[in-house]
Parts: C-alpha cells; structure tokens; sequence
C-alpha cells in the first residue's frame, strides 16, 4: 500500500521502476530503489535542477516540456549569411551537384547542427554560385591587365558523352610567383579545323582581355592544334608541348617487335584480374598469404601517360601472387591459365624495362609541374636522358637496347627537326 501511495508522487514522472531499481528518464540513470524516494529526489536535485516541488500536475507536466523540448537556439543573420557562403564554398570547391543542397541527407544534418537555419534552395545556390564566378573573372581580369605578357596552354578532348570540349590555361608571372589560371572550358560543336580553333583561341584572348599580350601557346602536337597557332592564324609563337613529344617519342620505342607483343598480353592479364570478381578476391587472399602489397594491377592506356611503367611496375611486385592465382584450380581453369600466363621472356623483358621506362616517368613528372617555369629543363633532361638513360649499356639485353636507340631517335627527330634556334626561342619566351 505503501509502494503504490508512493508512486503518485510527482517524482515518478521523471523514473520508471525496473526490478529493483529505477531508471531516469531523462538521462538514463539506473538508481537503487528501497521505497524510499530520497535517492531520486537528490538525483533530480543534483542533475536536473528544475522545480521539483509537489506544484500542480501542469507545472510539472511544463518542467518536463522543457527537458523534452529545449529551447532552440537563435541563428543571426550574420551567422546564417556565413553558413551560406560555406555551403556554396563547398559546393564549388568539391564539385558538388547543384541537387546536393535539396538532398534529405544533407538537410537533416544542417538542422541538428543548425536547427533554427534554413537550408537555401538550389535555385539561391545557383545565384551565389553565379556571383561568386563573377567576382572572380573581375579579379583574375585585374590581374591579368597589371601583367606584361603570359602564356597560354590549351588541349581538347573528349567526354564519355562523345562530346568535345578544349580549355585553356593561361600562365603569367605575378610578384615574381607563377599564376595558372584556367579561363575557359567550353564545347566545341563545329569541326576541329584549323580555323575554328584559331578562332575559339582569339575570342577567349579577346574577351580575357589578353590580346598582344600572349607570347607563346603550348599545345600537343595534333595536327589541326599546330596549324591553328601558326602565323597564318595568330600573333603568338607555336610551342609543341614537350611533355607529349616525349611521350611520343616513347610510343614510337614501344613499337620494337619484342615489346609490343609484351604489352597486349600484359593488359589481357590485367583485364582477367578487373573483370572476375573470383580472381580479383583470389589475389587478395593471396597477397596477404605470401606477404605481398595490398594492390590492384594496373591497366595501360594510350592516352595516360606513364601508364605502361605503371603496369609493368606493378606486375613486377604482384608476380608471385599472380602465379599463385593463375596455378590455382579452383580459381583459374588450366585452359584460361595458358591462355593468360605471361611466358618467362616476358616477365624477363618486364623487369629489364623498368629502369629506363621509370627514367622517362622521372622526366615526364618534371616537365608536367605546374608550379615552376619548365621550359628551362628542357634541355637539360633532353641532355640526361639522351646521355645516360637512352643510353644502350653492356648489359642491356637486344630488346632494352633497341627500345632505348629507337626513342633516342624519335626523340631527336621531333625536338631538333627544323632551325633549333627558333625552338629555342619559342621555349625560352615561353618562361618570359
């Protein structure tokens, strides 16, 4: 009689009883229960000090209110226009879809950190988004009036979509530290003619305010691309990007009989590994079993540079997993096995490759830095290249040394074919 008076008490709103114990509701707070209410009394005493009085049922039942419900806090105007700002920062920075602000994820988040700020409608983001590119055209547009000359670099390609677009990066020299800026993407729907590309490169000099102030256009050596920056179309200097000439130059080493058969069945073994999820888990099991990095082959491309030293490389440090795969019945049949295996004078050329292929990586790397004026290693890694790297050695076997002689020529026909001199100068103003 006494345990059921007791439990009308106000104190029982904040505990339920369980066992011999109670728990707060609260804060979850697991207390002894005796039938003595003083335990619970000093607890919301010392924990939740709110009027614990025995006042009306109403006053407790709003005490409760407030411990249920806080009060949310206020979000100023000077706050919320900051959120704003680091909402449309992070939209722009991580290349985020627009729809990303309208998404129930992102907004659930904003209003626990954040109840009383309304998250802004795509349509707002768009808006500052907008605002904030212009702000920034008319600074790199100051900029680029205080600057004497710059260069610009361009280079086209083509989307997934099979859509073509060309950018172009401008480059000039601001308190003696080397600015790139990128003024444009933008598709092109006509022909890649010599004409048309001429004239997307003098419209974007002209609206970047830039003209008589460019001295050279770095660009690969396409045809069409040459021919547009040619004096016939432009005021500007014509400078082939040296980077893709030497990738060319590798390309024309690569077709050596040996190693273009090397090659194909190194990506037909890669592709096994990409496409079979049996053969991929399989590597991995046997890469932690015989104490080998945790890595997934790589796959060549035409288009991406290095790519075959890459592949190479990694095969070379994925070999004894590989064999273990590939020898593995109940894993690879024996018929995909001797289709797939790489015979011992592959893996022999793969291992001799390396050295001179990471050397062109090496140069490749160098003259691809953004943050430094590289016209000015040209010469010396052409120098180095030529004669210690390209260099055939005792014991280079026929194969490597062929490798090296034919793009040591290739190397030499494309970067010196013409008056060296002009070359020379066009590399030269193009580091101003």
């Amino acid at each position: 009689m006494e345990k059921t008076q007791n439990k009308r008490s106000n104190v029982w709103n904040y505990f339920a009883q369980k066992g011999a114990c109670v728990i707060c509701k609260l804060c979850k707070a697991e207390l002894v229960y005796g039938n003595s209410m003083g335990s619970m009394n000093n607890h919301l005493k010392l924990k939740h000090p709110i009027d614990h009085s025995n006042s009306s049922q109403r006053g407790q039942q709003m005490a409760m209110d407030n411990f249920v419900r806080p009060l949310v806090r206020q979000c100023p105007p000077s706050r919320v226009g900051e959120i704003t700002d680091l909402i449309v920062d992070m939209v722009a920075t991580d290349m985020l879809p627009l729809s990303f602000v309208d998404g129930p994820g992102f907004r659930g988040l904003m209003e626990f950190i954040e109840p009383a700020y309304n998250v802004p409608r795509r349509k707002s983001v768009t808006t500052r988004l907008e605002q904030r590119y212009n702000e920034c055209v008319d600074k790199i547009k100051s900029e680029l009036k205080e600057a004497h000359a710059v260069a610009i670099t361009t280079d086209g390609w083509t989307a997934l979509t099979t859509e073509s677009y060309i950018t172009i990066t401008c480059h000039y020299i601001r308190n003696w530290t080397l600015q790139s800026v990128v003024l444009q993407t933008r598709a092109v729907d006509d022909r890649h003619t010599a004409f048309n590309l001429a004239e997307v490169l003098k419209t974007a000099a002209d609206k970047w305010g830039i003209c008589g102030k460019i001295v050279a256009c770095v660009h690969d050596n396409a045809s069409n691309i040459t021919c547009a920056n040619s004096h016939e179309f432009v005021e500007w200097e014509s400078c082939p990007c040296f980077a893709h000439t030497l990738q060319l130059s590798i390309s024309d080493g690569m077709k050596t009989a040996n190693v273009d058969e090397v090659i194909p069945a190194c990506n037909k073994l890669v592709a096994h590994f990409h496409h079979s999820t049996v053969a991929t888990k399989a590597l991995s099991k046997k890469q932690r079993r015989l104490k080998v990095p945790l890595h997934r082959l790589i796959q060549s491309c035409k288009t991406r540079w290095n790519s075959i030293c890459e592949m190479f490389e990694r095969l070379h440090e994925q070999r004894p997993a590989i064999f273990a795969v590939l020898g593995d019945r109940s894993v690879t049949k024996l018929a995909d096995e001797r289709k797939l295996a790489l015979p011992d004078s592959h893996w022999r050329l793969i291992e001799d490759m390396i050295p001179v292929l990471k050397a062109l990586k090496c140069a490749t790397t160098v003259l691809s830095a953004d943050i430094n004026v590289t016209s000015s290693v040209i010469y010396p890694v052409v120098h180095g290249l030529q004669s210690k790297h390209l260099n055939s050695c005792d014991d280079d076997c026929p194969t490597v040394s062929e490798f090296k002689a034919a793009v040591s020529s290739s190397l030499n026909r494309r970067m010196f074919k013409g008056d060296m001199q002009r070359y020379i100068t066009k590399f030269m103003k193009s580091s101003f």
